[in-house]
């Protein structure tokens, strides 16, 4: 946003987060957590900290290296105040902070090489806060004031049902309005060391998602001989970890959080995306999803909330998720997406042939899997057209309703945007492919013959498709990304057709045809693939879905052409996401620019650990191992 009034979106690209789901801290590279406006200790939907320094003899030291893993940071600096004066830095400060499902330890230690003792003091300030997360997001902080009680050591704030706790044994307490100052007294002796320690736990009985503490969801991603993708792995994987998420009350059902900061809840299209391509390495993560998003499901007609009977929702929140400045007003139980329904429906039908859930579980989750199927029937067409279409019929929700879901992403060659209500070409692929998995799984359970009807409705399908969808320009064919409300194609040409590779809608010469333009470089940059080719009067490399790269994106296409057989394209673009991986040092953010700079550019305000982003290494290992 560039409205003054409304303040601006945080950028993140140069700050550092650690993190445990539903909690984490974002920070300066240096530890420090404050004078940025992301930065925070933030616990599922409210920031509880907006400043968390340390100061040793009165002064900050002075940052000389870091380094960190999903949930632990090590920060490095010297404290000259309390150093000799000879060149070499004598004095050490080493903090390390471990963020774990409700809490952050934050140890200091410091390191004495000198001759002589050092006698000093240890610092820790910190801002108490109650903003919630959509104002941080929004750039105009709520700056709620937390109720503080002072206690022998510790320090508690409470924010309507949120609780924080700061443990800090051994410190002299000092508040301030809503700041607090817990000091220690420190002996190092000669040649010695001495460490403090600051505990932080918050709880809050009202949010929607809880900490998981079931067994491992994920198996590690076998070797494959190539040193980067091998790290790659290892890294995506422990950012995955520190992701996985359950709803209380639901039995420890695990799922993945979309991602950090903004996206630390369930989402439905994003969970299951990236459970699919973890399919590989499930050790319980697809089935926990499944059952999660299957209590969830829509079960009513709710304009409100955009709820109707078979329906996966889009996402859950604490409360109302307000985008100020963007007229968007999401209920906390949102259903406003076209794609989680057969997305659902296509993991329940991987996931039982990678092994990963067994016919007893689908036979569990039998009324979820016909009402998902019904739903595409009877009100995924609301237009009579016949294709699954969408459109915001609340005036606050979101404008588009597919991944691509920015209110300018629909555009057509010429840069205009296109009119709802909007038909996007992969999700008739994904319905499609939902049909014919539902007719296999109800086969499956049934007899041979159970999923007739549904076959028939996927040839349909793709009848249709084949006739509306095709579009040609210059002499090229391709896939349009869209139907727009008066039924023209949307003729631009994006990452989107790449996505309807490998459902089983598309013959293999038509899957040859588009993979050989997603691989030429107006829509492959040098580093993943464009969500929009470089020659469409909408394209612009920072644009969010119009020309930028969305590595999760590039993975679905790469896992799209493998089951297609071209291996050699999916290997291409695999190759392009390693190298943005590498730059990235292995932690994949969200998107970043489509340019093809010798480095790739960062998207500023892009998420990151991003669940999707991570699990695409997966299918780039596929694609690339030996």
């Amino acid at each position: 946003m560039t409205d003054s009034a409304h303040g601006r979106q945080p950028l993140l690209h140069e700050e550092l987060v650690v993190l445990h789901a539903p909690t984490q801290v974002w920070s300066s590279p240096t530890g420090d957590v404050g004078g940025m406006p992301i930065h925070g200790v933030f616990h599922a939907d409210a920031r509880v900290i907006d400043e968390l320094r340390v100061e040793v003899g009165g002064e900050v030291p002075e940052p000389i290296g870091a380094s960190s893993t999903a949930s632990e940071a090590r920060f490095v600096a010297v404290a000259r105040n309390v150093d000799d004066r000879t060149p070499d830095p004598r004095v050490r400060v080493e903090r390390r902070r471990v963020v774990g499902a409700g809490t952050v330890v934050e140890h200091v230690a410091i390191v004495n090489a000198l001759d002589d003792a050092v006698d000093t003091t240890v610092t820790y300030v910190v801002g108490l806060d109650a903003s919630d997360l959509q104002s941080v997001k929004s750039g105009v902080p709520t700056g709620v004031e937390p109720t503080i009680v002072e206690r022998s050591g510790a320090v508690v704030a409470t924010h309507a049902s949120r609780s924080l706790e700061l443990d800090a044994s051994g410190a002299d307490v000092a508040v301030l309005g809503r700041r607090v100052a817990l000091t220690w007294p420190v002996h190092v002796p000669a040649h010695g060391r001495a460490e403090v320690a600051l505990r932080l736990r918050v709880s809050d009985d009202g949010q929607v998602v809880a900490p998981y503490g079931g067994d491992a969801v994920l198996r590690r991603v076998p070797a494959t001989g190539d040193a980067r993708i091998d790290r790659w792995a290892d890294l995506a994987l422990a950012d995955l970890d520190a992701l996985v998420m359950t709803r209380p009350g639901y039995g420890d059902e695990p799922f993945l959080a979309a991602g950090a900061p903004w996206f630390l809840t369930l989402f439905g299209r994003d969970t299951l995306i990236a459970a699919r391509l973890l399919l590989p390495v499930d050790a319980g993560l697809a089935l926990g999803t499944l059952r999660t998003l299957a209590r969830l499901q829509g079960a009513a007609v709710d304009p409100g909330s955009a709820e109707q009977p078979g329906k996966i929702l889009h996402e859950i929140r604490d409360g109302v998720f307000t985008m100020p400045g963007e007229g968007i007003a999401l209920p906390p139980v949102y259903y406003g997406t076209v794609d989680a329904t057969p997305l659902w429906v296509v993991l329940l039908g991987r996931a039982l042939a990678a092994g990963a859930v067994g016919l007893a579980d689908v036979r569990e989750l039998r009324s979820t899997l016909e009402g998902a199927l019904a739903w595409m029937r009877d009100f995924g067409d609301p237009t009579g057209t016949g294709f699954l279409h969408y459109r915001d019929e609340l005036g606050t929700g979101l404008a588009n309703q597919g991944w691509k879901d920015s209110g300018d992403s629909i555009r057509f060659h010429d840069g205009s945007i296109a009119e709802g209500p909007i038909a996007l070409a992969e999700v008739q692929a994904q319905a499609y492919e939902a049909a014919i998995v539902g007719a296999e799984l109800l086969d499956a359970l049934d007899g041979d013959g159970a999923g007739d009807a549904w076959r028939v409705w996927a040839a349909d399908m793709a009848v249709r498709f084949r006739d509306r969808f095709w579009v040609e320009r210059d002499g090229r064919r391709f896939l349009a990304i869209a139907l727009d409300g008066a039924g023209r194609p949307v003729d631009s040409r994006t990452s989107n057709m790449g996505q309807c590779i490998g459902t089983g809608i598309l013959s293999a010469d038509e899957e040859a045809l588009l993979a050989a333009q997603l691989v030429a470089d107006d829509l492959a940059s040098r580093w993943g693939l464009r969500t929009m080719a470089t020659d469409e009067g909408g394209f612009w490399p920072l644009s969010y879905h119009c020309g930028s790269v969305w590595p999760h994106d590039t993975g679905v296409v790469v896992e799209g052409m493998l089951r297609a057989g071209l291996r050699a394209e999916a290997a291409a673009l695999s190759a392009r996401l390693l190298d943005a991986a590498e730059a990235f040092s292995w932690r994949m953010p969200e998107l970043f620019s489509g340019d093809d700079l010798p480095s790739p550019i960062a998207y500023p305000a892009s998420c990151r650990p991003q669940a999707w982003s991570a699990a695409a290494v997966v299918a780039v290992a596929q694609a690339l191992g030996s």
